[in-house]
C-alpha cells in the first residue's frame, strides 16, 4: 500500500481534509466581478476533496488512465483547482490554457498535448468547438456554466456537456492511483517567442516544492495572499495557490486582474500579500493618488520585475515593502532578494541549492556588469534538466554544458547582485508574457485592409525592465478608407489582449533586405508618437468593427 505524501496534490488535499476540514482555504472574491452583490465562491479543504473527487469519478468514467492529458481552460473559478486536484487523483496530467486563446494557437497546444478532453466554460467553449475539426484526440468536452460576459449557450454547441451534473452527483471515492512524485502532473506552455510553443513538463514533486515557497517569501502564520493573476500562469500558481494549500493561508483569488479594485480587495479581506509582474506594477501606480493609499493590511508585495523608478516610491506611497524574485517557468532556477537587502532594480540571489551565472555565448562567465545571458544548475554539480513535451530536441538544446540557458539578458553589480536586462533576441514581452509576432501578424494579415504588416517592439512606455510595448508596421490597400478603429477591433476579437498593438504604424512599405527579411531598425527610425501614421490602441479601445 502506498503512503501518502504531502507533495503529491491529491495527497495534500486528503490529509488536510482530515486535519482542517472546515478552513476557509481558498476564497473566490465577487467584489470586482458585481461589487460583492453575489456571495462569494468559498472553499474548504471538505469541499475541494468532495468536488475533486467528482470531477475524478467523471475522469474515469471517461476512459482517462494514468499519463493521459486535458486541458483547464477557464479563468480563476474554483473548479479550476478541482480539477487539478482531480488530475492528481487518476494520474492525469492537466494542461492549463489561457481561456482568452483562440484559433490556431489553441489548435496546436490541444493537439501537441494530445489532450483527450477539455474542461472548460460557457465562455470558452466555443473556441474549442471551432478548432475541434483539427484535433483528432479529443473525444470530450465539460463546460461550467458562468453566465459571464461573453457566454454562449452550450445547449446550442455540439457534443459539450454540462459540467454542474458531475459536480452534483454522489461519486463513489476514488483512490489515488500510484503516483511517484517524478510523474508529470502538468503542461505549462511557452508564449511561443520563436516558435510554436512549448510545453513545460511539471512533476509532482516540483508542484509540492512549490507550496513551500510560502517560506521564501517570508509569508507569515497568519498570511492572506492575494492574485488575480491566471492559474495557467506560474506566478498565481507559485506566490498564492500552492502556498495556501500546503500551510492554510487563505488565499483570496479574483477571476481575473483588476487594478482599479486592488486595494479595495485587500482591505474587505484584510490581505496580506500580493503579487505583480511585468508592467502591471507600473498600472498600478498610474491610478491617481488617493489620501488612503497607505492605509491597508498589505505588507508585501511579491514582485516579478518591479521599475526600479518607481520601486521606492511604491514602496512609500502604499505603505508596503516588495520582494523581488525571478524564476524560469521550466525550472531552470529562482534567485531572490529579500526585504532590505541588495539594491533597487535587482531581482536578488540564487535561491540555495542553486547557482545562477552570467555567461557569455562561449559559456565564460561575465564579468560585473557586462550583459550576459542568465544561466542556472544545480549547485551539486549535476547538469540542469528540463523536459517539454513531445520535443526532446528542443530539451536537449535548452541545456548548453550542463547549464540551463534562460534566453534572458541580464548582469551582476561588484557584489554579485543580479539584474535583468531583456530578452535574449530581441523578444517582445508585455505585460509578462512574451509575444510571438507570427500570430499577431496572421491575425493581421488576414483584415481586408492590410497589404502587408510586420510586428516589433518598441520600450514599453510603462518603464518596467524587460518589457516592450507591441508596434503592427502595416501597409494599407487604400489609405483614404483606411480605418484603424477595425484594425485594432479586429485584433481583440481574434488575439489574447497582451497581444493586441498597442500601436499601428502607417508605413508606405515595410523595408526589407534583399532575402525579404524586414529591417526593423528603419521602422524603429520613423516610430514617433507624435506622428500622424502612429495610432494608439488605447484610443480606439472603445470602438467596434
Amino acid at each position: 500500500m502506498r503512503e501518502p505524501n504531502e507533495f503529491i496534490l491529491a495527497d495534500l488535499i486528503n490529509i488536510r481534509a482530515r486535519q482542517k476540514p472546515n478552513l476557509d482555504v481558498l476564497t473566490f472574491e465577487h467584489l470586482s466581478l458585481d461589487g460583492g452583490n453575489t456571495p462569494d465562491e468559498v472553499r474548504s479543504y471538505a469541499q475541494l476533496q468532495r468536488n475533486s473527487n467528482c470531477i475524478a469519478a467523471a475522469l474515469v468514467a471517461r476512459g482517462m488512465n494514468k499519463g493521459d492529458r486535458f486541458a483547464i481552460m477557464m479563468r480563476n473559478h474554483p473548479e479550476f483547482v478541482e480539477s487539478m486536484i482531480a488530475a492528481s487523483v487518476t494520474g492525469c496530467v492537466f494542461v492549463p490554457i489561457d481561456p482568452r486563446m483562440k484559433g490556431d494557437k489553441l489548435a496546436y497546444m490541444l493537439r501537441d498535448s494530445a489532450c483527450s478532453g477539455v474542461i472548460c466554460t460557457d465562455y470558452s467553449a466555443d473556441q474549442i468547438c471551432s478548432v475541434r475539426g483539427q484535433l483528432p484526440d479529443l473525444e470530450w468536452i465539460l463546460a461550467l456554466e458562468t453566465g459571464e460576459s461573453g457566454a454562449q449557450d452550450i445547449a446550442r454547441l455540439d457534443s459539450v456537456e454540462l459540467l454542474s451534473p458531475v459536480l452534483a452527483s454522489s461519486a463513489a471515492t476514488v483512490e489515488v492511483r500510484d503516483t511517484q512524485l517524478s510523474d508529470p502532473l502538468q503542461i505549462i506552455y511557452t508564449s511561443g517567442t520563436t516558435g510554436d510553443p512549448k510545453g513545460i513538463v511539471g512533476d509532482n514533486q516540483r508542484f509540492g516544492g512549490t507550496g513551500m515557497l510560502g517560506f521564501i517569501f517570508g509569508y507569515q502564520d497568519n498570511e492572506r495572499p492575494y492574485t488575480g493573476l491566471s492559474f495557467t500562469h506560474n506566478n498565481a500558481q507559485a506566490t498564492a495557490l500552492c502556498p495556501s494549500l500546503m500551510c492554510g493561508y487563505r488565499a483570496v483569488i479574483s477571476r481575473r486582474f483588476t487594478k482599479s479594485k486592488l486595494w479595495e480587495i485587500c482591505r474587505r479581506y484584510d490581505c496580506t500579500s500580493f503579487s505583480l509582474i511585468g508592467g502591471i506594477a507600473t498600472a498600478v501606480y498610474s491610478e491617481p493618488p488617493k489620501d488612503n493609499d497607505a492605509d491597508n493590511p498589505v505588507r508585501m508585495v511579491v514582485s516579478g520585475g518591479m521599475p526600479a523608478a518607481i520601486w521606492e516610491p511604491f514602496e512609500q506611497r502604499f505603505g508596503v515593502d516588495v520582494f523581488e524574485f525571478y524564476g524560469a517557468s521550466d525550472g531552470g532556477g529562482m534567485a531572490y532578494k529579500p526585504i532590505g537587502e541588495g539594491p533597487v532594480g535587482s531581482f536578488g540571489k540564487p535561491m540555495p541549492g542553486v547557482i545562477m551565472k552570467i555567461l557569455n555565448r562561449e559559456g565564460e562567465e561575465c564579468p560585473p556588469f557586462s550583459v550576459g545571458e542568465i544561466c542556472c544548475r544545480p549547485e551539486d554539480g549535476s547538469e540542469a534538466e528540463v523536459e517539454y513535451f513531445n520535443n526532446p530536441d528542443a530539451s536537449r538544446s535548452k541545456i548548453d554544458s550542463g547549464w540551463n540557458r534562460s534566453g534572458d539578458m541580464g548582469h551582476t553589480d561588484s557584489e554579485g547582485w543580479l539584474f535583468f536586462d531583456y530578452r535574449k533576441g530581441g523578444g517582445i514581452r508585455h505585460n509578462g508574457d512574451f509575444i510571438n509576432t507570427s500570430y499577431v501578424e496572421k491575425v493581421i494579415a488576414e483584415n481586408q485592409q492590410i497589404a502587408d504588416v510586420y510586428v516589433y517592439g518598441v520600450a514599453a512606455a510603462s518603464g518596467a525592465p524587460g518589457e516592450k510595448d507591441v508596434v503592427a508596421a502595416i501597409v494599407v490597400r487604400d489609405k483614404p478608407s483606411f480605418d484603424p478603429a477595425r484594425i485594432f477591433s479586429h485584433c481583440r476579437l481574434g488575439l489574447e489582449s497582451n497581444f493586441v498593438p498597442s500601436y499601428l504604424q502607417l508605413v508606405d512599405e515595410i523595408p526589407k533586405t534583399a532575402s525579404e527579411k524586414p529591417q526593423e531598425r528603419f521602422l524603429m527610425d520613423q516610430f514617433s508618437l507624435d506622428a500622424n501614421t502612429v495610432f494608439i490602441e488605447q484610443e480606439f479601445s472603445g470602438s467596434s468593427s
